[in-house]
């Protein structure tokens, strides 16, 4: 989660793109076009333990997407400012079976093996994606994409067949995805493509085991760019921009389940224990408080700090799992963080990212095993029409990668001057 939080801020701050210098050319071109594609993946372990139980990596995908772009008739002053970038909506379709999973015993004494392997279930993914260009010359044209939107699995981990996949523990998953790719105009209105895709698939902790699926893939595609020539003429901004600073107050409440649990009911019950293996998990509530100053310094980006206020209502859980090892240290249901947030905006919608840390968390030795010291947050958000900039968001918090929990959050802009935010949407 953090990797994917630093690519994301670098790839949004991007500098401006280059251009063909041409003359301004008569709007005749249509806002919408189509892409198709595959991309032939690789599963990859993120740690040692991963390693140890996953045993092939390969998988396929097939992805369609229709997109839509701004031209410069539209007088779009986000889309001036990004060099007109492109929204899509798009489905994918993963094919997994070749990424399969199994303990042995030598790696794993105490364990029944088994003689099967545990098979990835093929996903389908439904998602919305923003792609903006890097440079567009001639016929050329770099650029990068993020991806975001959601999937369901055909398998997912349970103590009979998956009792090896401790990738996907739920049917419903988040998917996030970013791209970089090349592609050349071989006509008017057609150019192909070729680039390289990360993507990820989790429910984000919300039930176990939830490891996740990272796949790196190369990209080959066709697509319909209509718009092609009229947005590759350069058009700069005449619209200026009036740099503010504002406040945000933002609750948030979350679902998420416990690692603790997942590890005593894998590792420590005896096997003729209803528990053991079980793919039934508690989910508990958690809550948040963000309070941010943030400076609106463009259009496009605002950035800024801030303290988080979390509360978990599964504390005593942890209590009684920590006592179990012998751990009596006083755990408390309060956590203090400060951060270092960024912003990314199109309009109504918005990319939220931040990295903190840790000022006050006693959750006992066990999550202290598995959590750092600093944490991740990432999620998207929306502008809620005629409520003076509320937005609503959904984001996951992590610890390096981890999930630790998924919320809703509410954000409560504070500006002395409405009209600042108003004038931006």
């Amino acid at each position: 989660m953090m990797l994917l939080t630093l690519l994301c801020s670098i790839l949004l701050n991007t500098t401006t793109p280059q251009e063909t210098k041409v003359d301004t050319l008569p709007s005749k071109s249509s806002h919408i076009g189509a892409q198709v594609s595959v991309l032939p993946g690789k599963a990859i372990s993120v740690d040692r333990y991963q390693k140890t139980w996953m045993k092939k990596h390969y998988n396929m995908a097939i992805d369609a997407r229709l997109n839509y772009r701004s031209l410069p008739k539209d007088s779009d002053h986000f889309a001036e400012d990004y060099h007109y970038p492109t929204l899509s909506v798009g489905m994918r379709y993963h094919f997994n079976h070749g990424v399969t999973m199994h303990k042995d015993k030598a790696d794993w004494p105490g364990i029944i093996e088994t003689d099967f392997d545990s098979q990835m279930g093929n996903i389908v993914s439904v998602y919305g994606a923003f792609s903006r260009p890097l440079l567009r010359k001639n016929r050329w044209e770099i650029d990068y994409t993020i991806i975001a939107g959601t999937g369901y699995s055909h398998r997912k981990y349970d103590k009979q067949s998956q009792i090896y996949n401790e990738m996907i523990g739920a049917r419903w998953l988040i998917f996030f995805g970013l791209e970089t790719s090349l592609s050349y105009q071989f006509s008017k209105d057609f150019a192909m493509q070729a680039g390289l895709t990360f993507y990820h698939h989790s429910n984000g902790a919300i039930n176990r085991p939830n490891k996740g699926c990272n796949v790196v893939a190369p990209q080959i595609g066709v697509s319909y760019r209509p718009y092609q020539e009229e947005t590759t003429v350069e058009n700069i901004s005449r619209h200026p921009f009036k740099p503010f600073i504002y406040w945000n107050v933002s609750p948030g409440i979350g679902l998420r389940t416990l690692f603790e649990e997942w590890q005593i009911t894998q590792y420590s019950l005896p096997q003729d224990d209803p528990d053991h293996h079980t793919d039934q998990f508690k989910t508990y509530i958690t809550y948040s408080l963000q309070a941010d100053m943030m400076y609106r310094y463009a259009r496009r980006w605002a950035s800024g700090i801030g303290i988080d206020l979390f509360y978990g209502d599964y504390y005593k859980r942890a209590q009684e799992l920590n006592e179990r090892y012998d751990h009596t240290e006083k755990l408390s249901p309060w956590s203090l963080g400060i951060c270092v947030k960024h912003e990314v905006f199109y309009h109504r919608l918005s990319l939220a990212m931040s990295a903190g840390y840790y000022l006050h968390r006693k959750m006992g030795e066990l999550a202290r095993q598995q959590e750092k010291s600093y944490y991740e947050r990432i999620g998207i958000n929306y502008v809620i029409p005629g409520l003076g900039g509320i937005k609503i968001g959904a984001h996951v918090k992590a610890h390096l990668t981890k999930a630790d929990l998924t919320e809703l959050v509410i954000s409560v802009p504070i500006v002395k001057d409405r009209r600042l935010l108003s004038s931006n949407w």
